[in-house]
């Protein structure tokens, strides 16, 4: 027998004797943990990657479950030992560290982050508060939308934390005035721990190992070398006929980036319970987990997102990074934690963890606080009569065109899918009945589609009313560039509003809603006059490319 095959078989020995002793004062039916198992279980088949998932009840472990490879290399499977990458679940203990500083008396929440960084943002009057970066309410573009818009594949690169600055010091401008709007930006929580570092005086990685510590999360750790790394490691793999890794090679921490062993988060859940006591004080660890300031902000908090799952109040927080993936669900007054860390990309954690949160919490009980279908069929609209672009506020888009007669529906990111009539202004997937689209027109008479399924709300999209009369649509073409990151766009048209874009390696095909709305891709494109183009991603906005032929 290997040195690692006899690892294995003892870690699995322990483990054995570790899950026999959690049945004995498990308080869960075998039922309901039979149940448990076939959720977690269900994204991992044999010869597969797989998963860790746990929950914590009153500040006891109650339900526990390891299944899949770690590495094929080695032919490991999934232990208590084997550490995953959790991604942006990393920053709750980013906004940990700070508040031991605060407490400490060393940095304000309302702190301008340019005291410590002065060169950012430098033409910026609104102040950057600490609050704003925690809160995401800083307006501060993400560095991973902008390495996108640069054509780089970030997790191909090795950057660290100080590639980033040197980013963001080459904006000139935000994606709003800060502490108006809420944007999730990855660059936030980097700039934190720089912060962190600038402080201390002391390296953000050699900072946390010392509050991992202090918690007794002794294998949990903020990677800012790739090249050490300890093991064992859950490897990411994709599924494209074959499983597929990749090497990981990225330095950049703070945002995320941060290895860890289910056993290490849930001691940290049993801390946050206050069934552990650390050296860490228990006032810090109550307010990481309660909201900085309810007037900025009721979404986010440190490194916490805040919401209402089934009407039932959460914090919560998801992390991808490749096919490493993370949720953390934890519900206060059930006084109740659902943890699970994956490895592989067939796996969808958010939606199992909320499978295993319904088991224990809604099972049972009429939880449904959303119309899955239309209440009533309206009046009847032809195929015709609907098809076109359908815009949300933030531009996020449905295109509806006829092709050969069938109906299809168009989203960026998706493939696209056929819809069959279900009622007089009914549609519905052929391949997923329970996706139904209502097409009615609003007060201004404008079509709106409205989306239901089951796992969501309903939202709406509305098709725009234009006039094209007069339009010249070849006031588009040409060639800009943004001086914030010297990307150039072309822009040249192919057909009737439709428009090919290019930028760097990145090639898009366009089409115009609007006589100065365009949409490629992730992008929406406004054009504020025959000179300037403003361009909107996910987590970029409003960046500025100016005509140069």
């Amino acid at each position: 027998m290997s040195a690692v095959q006899r690892w294995v078989t003892g870690i699995s020995f322990l483990f054995c004797m570790s899950f026999l002793s959690l049945q004995a004062q498990n308080r869960l039916s075998v039922t309901t943990i039979t149940k448990l198992d076939s959720i977690a279980l269900q994204d991992v088949p044999a010869k597969a990657p797989g998963i860790a998932t746990a929950i914590v009840q009153d500040g006891k472990l109650v339900y526990e479950k390891y299944g899949g490879y770690a590495d094929f290399a080695d032919s490991s499977l999934i232990v208590p030992a084997t550490r995953f990458n959790i991604a942006s679940n990393g920053k709750q203990f980013t906004a940990l560290a700070i508040l031991e500083l605060i407490d400490a008396g060393k940095l304000r929440l309302q702190d301008d982050i340019r005291q410590y960084f002065p060169a950012l943002f430098t033409s910026i009057a609104s102040p950057i508060r600490i609050e704003q970066l925690l809160t995401h309410t800083s307006g501060i573009r993400d560095v991973y939308d902008l390495w996108s818009l640069k054509g780089l594949t970030w997790w191909k690169q090795s950057y660290d934390n100080k590639e980033v600055l040197r980013l963001l010091e080459q904006q000139t401008a935000l994606n709003f005035t800060p502490g108006t709007q809420y944007l999730y930006s990855n660059s936030n929580y980097i700039l934190l721990a720089l912060l962190i570092e600038k402080i201390s005086g002391q390296s953000f990685a050699k900072v946390t190992h010392t509050l991992f510590t202090k918690l007794g999360m002794l294998h949990t750790a903020f990677e800012e070398d790739y090249k050490t790394i300890k093991g064992p490691i859950a490897r990411a793999y994709f599924n494209f006929n074959t499983w597929t890794t990749y090497q990981w090679i990225w330095n950049v921490c703070g945002d995320g980036n941060l290895f860890t062993t289910l056993r290490d988060q849930i001691r940290w859940e049993m801390i946050i319970q206050g069934k552990i006591n650390t050296t860490v004080k228990k006032k810090i660890i109550e307010a990481s987990q309660q909201l900085i300031n309810p007037g900025l902000t009721r979404q986010y908090g440190y490194g916490l997102e805040f919401g209402h799952y089934k009407e039932q109040p959460y914090v919560f927080h998801e992390g991808a990074t490749g096919a490493w993936k993370a949720t953390v669900l934890r519900f206060p007054g059930k006084k109740l934690s659902l943890i699970t860390l994956t490895n592989t990309g067939k796996s969808i954690p958010s939606m199992q963890t909320r499978q295993m949160a319904d088991l224990l919490l809604f099972t049972g009980k009429s939880t449904a606080s959303y119309l899955t279908q239309p209440a009533a069929v309206g009046k009847y609209v032809s195929e015709t009569d609907i098809t076109g672009t359908y815009l949300t506020d933030n531009n996020f888009s449905f295109q509806f065109s006829i092709d050969k007669g069938v109906l299809y529906l168009k989203r960026v990111g998706r493939n696209d899918i056929v819809l069959e009539r279900e009622a007089d202004n009914i549609f519905h997937q052929k391949n997923d009945p329970a996706f139904k689209q209502e097409f009615t027109l609003n007060e201004k008479g404008e079509m709106k589609v409205t989306a239901y399924y089951t796992t969501h709300a309903p939202y709406s999209l509305t098709r725009p009313v234009v006039n094209w009369n007069g339009f010249d649509e070849n006031v588009w073409t040409g060639v800009f560039v943004n001086d914030e990151t010297g990307v150039e766009l072309s822009i040249e048209k192919t057909a009737d509003k439709n428009y090919r874009l290019l930028m760097r390696d990145n090639r898009f095909n366009g089409i115009l809603v609007t006589p100065t709305k365009l949409l490629a891709g992730n992008y929406s494109l406004q054009l504020a006059d025959k000179d300037t183009v403003l361009l909107d991603g996910e987590r970029v906005k409003k960046l500025v490319f100016k005509r140069i032929r």
